[in-house]
């Protein structure tokens, strides 16, 4: 999962075309260090999404305009738009993120 280090760099990924799954966390959020703990599996079963990582201490403008109100918080943007949003409170597991992207994958 590449970080994303500027607003620069944020728009350029969202407007690339591709579908692009971007996390929202921070070093100090102990459910972030959770969601580390599980993510990478599901990121190879979902490998249709390109994903990011976003600090969103380093980012807060990033954040507030996606209405990203806690974290870990996993985004959909396609062509520029954010197509879908789990917000942190469900996303502390596996199945939850599973179910998320199932969800928005019918």
């Amino acid at each position: 999962m590449e970080a994303i280090k500027t607003k620069e760099q944020f728009n350029e990924v969202i407007q690339s075309g591709n579908e692009v799954l971007v996390k929202f966390q921070a070093g100090w959020c102990p459910d972030c260090r959770r969601m580390d703990m599980f993510i990478d599996p599901i990121e190879e079963k979902y490998s249709k999404y390109t994903w990011y990582d976003v600090n969103r201490d380093e980012l807060p403008e990033i954040a507030e305009k996606y209405e990203v109100m806690g974290i870990p918080s996993l985004l959909i943007f396609k062509d520029g738009k954010k197509t879908a949003h789990l917000h942190s409170a469900n996303a502390k597991s596996p199945e939850q993120v599973t179910d998320f992207l199932e969800s928005v994958n019918e």
